[in-house]
């Protein structure tokens, strides 16, 4: 494949060839043979973006589910009425629940009163509990022993399930989700490679994910990260990830047990990536690394809260961060109504961690955040909430920082992949030049995505923007 006339990314205005999945020459060419040129028209050609951390078999999931939360669902009618339109006759399977909805956490008879006569499973928005409703608990009781995460009050269940995902997924008989539709959602909004960061990724999870790629359902490069297991059990040709702690200020673990798990990922030759969403969670955390002695790549997830002393410690911990910065958008307002201000400062810091030296990379935590990284890559410049309020304003990027973000190598954060001769040939097209593209920072500028030198999505749609070029024949 030639690009002809795009705005290669530290190389200015000329062409590109890829042959055999990478970057094969970049200068002022010529079409040779038979190969597929792709007109750019001056468009920014850049390295292909990568979503440092995001839950794939969850994203599949969502889109046979129902939001049961803001901002489709806001209140008691409108759960009623997403629930009571859903499709089909069997399980009910609903999403993003928050709070605000109800104004508590339902338990099954609660819910019975939405839902009697199918049974109904919602996840919370944390992603870490799941609401039954009775038909629910029944069906799930008949085939397995209640989980220890199954609430008790008395002698009753509540419904609500805790961090049992594992119990839930064994208790349904369910396959994990085919990833096709996700995968062509990402490549639309140029993201050619992903870091599967969820918790109990083990050796099952693996082979799922490799099947997916072997049949092409996933045509992203993927990370996978997860349980100490995988590292016995990830597939050939698969990049090892990080070991996966997911910290939680209601139940942490025992800390030698903490301590031991970072030796353990570290004598596997894996970082640790640390789960940290609450202050005390990111001092549990920061306290285990120094115990157990920090290695290269270990890194901090979501640093939802940290005032400035523990960024500092951080930094002399030589740590790296995965941030999230589409939060601020989506979920600002709601941060703004109940973390108390004093805090409200110290809420996914961005600007702070650059003046530490903290190396840092994006992701989506997708499905509880957005997939789109240009949306996230708005918010870092923006740090406006979804109605317009700034929050954090000093903890703004400019939009190449925010690019930069995307851009990190998924194995070490201190690294920038570039588009370079010999270089994997995994590439985003935009239709405009990037001086016009960073003032927008919209996914409505992908024009194209190559993965492996396969151009995976295309929106070269104007002709003579995709043709096929004979060269001269040799005199």
């Amino acid at each position: 494949m030639l690009i002809r006339d795009a705005e290669v990314w530290g190389h200015g205005r000329c062409d590109l060839r890829i042959a055999q999945g990478t970057i094969a020459a970049i200068g002022h060419l010529d079409p040779q043979g038979t190969e597929r040129v792709v007109a750019a028209r001056g468009g920014a050609l850049l390295p292909g973006l990568h979503d440092h951390h995001l839950h794939l078999a969850a994203l599949a999931a969502r889109d046979a589910s129902i939001a049961c939360g803001p901002p489709e669902v806001v209140d008691a009618a409108d759960l009623a009425q997403a629930l009571q339109s859903a499709p089909g006759d069997g399980w009910i399977r609903g999403i993003g629940y928050h709070e605000s909805v109800l104004g508590h956490l339902p338990d099954a008879t609660a819910l019975d009163q939405f839902v009697a006569d199918r049974p109904l499973r919602i996840q919370h928005r944390s992603g870490r509990m799941w609401l039954l409703n009775t038909q629910a608990l029944e069906r799930l009781l008949a085939t397995a022993e209640p989980p220890a995460g199954l609430e008790q009050a008395g002698s009753r269940f509540t419904g609500r399930l805790f961090d049992a995902d594992a119990w839930l997924q064994s208790a349904l008989a369910s396959t994990p989700p085919r990833l096709d539709r996700v995968s062509a959602q990402l490549a639309r909004h140029g993201v050619t490679g992903v870091t599967e960061i969820s918790p109990r990724n083990d050796p099952f999870m693996a082979a799922h994910f490799a099947s997916e790629r072997a049949r092409g359902g996933l045509r992203q490069r993927c990370v996978l990260a997860g349980a100490l297991s995988l590292a016995d059990a990830a597939p050939v040709g698969w990049t090892p990830g990080p070991a996966k702690l997911h910290l939680h200020e209601a139940a942490f673990p025992e800390f030698d047990a903490a301590v031991a798990f970072i030796h353990d990922a570290h004598r596997q030759h894996r970082p640790v990536a640390v789960h940290c969403v609450s202050e005390v969670e990111l001092v549990f955390a920061l306290a285990a690394i120094a115990e157990a002695g920090p290695s290269l790549g270990d890194r901090i997830e979501h640093v939802s809260v940290a005032t400035l002393g523990l960024l500092d410690r951080m930094a002399d911990l030589a740590l790296h961060a995965c941030v999230q910065p589409s939060f601020v958008h989506e979920r600002g307002d709601r941060y703004l109504a109940d973390v108390e201000p004093r805090h409200q400062g110290d809420l996914y810091r961005l600007r702070a961690l650059v003046d530490r030296g903290i190396p840092l990379a994006g992701g989506s935590d997708a499905p509880y955040g957005t997939a789109d990284p240009w949306a996230a890559m708005a918010a870092a410049v923006s740090r406006r909430t979804s109605s317009g309020v700034a929050l954090g304003r000093e903890e703004a990027l400019s939009p190449d920082e925010a690019l930069a973000l995307y851009l990190a190598d998924p194995l070490d954060f201190t690294r920038t992949r570039r588009i370079a001769v010999g270089e994997p040939a995994d590439l985003v097209l935009l239709d405009r030049p990037w001086r016009e593209a960073r003032e927008r920072l919209s996914s409505a500028d992908v024009v194209a995505t190559i993965i492996a030198g396969e151009l995976v999505h295309d929106r070269v749609d104007q002709p003579p923007g995709e043709r096929l070029a004979r060269a001269e024949p040799a005199a």
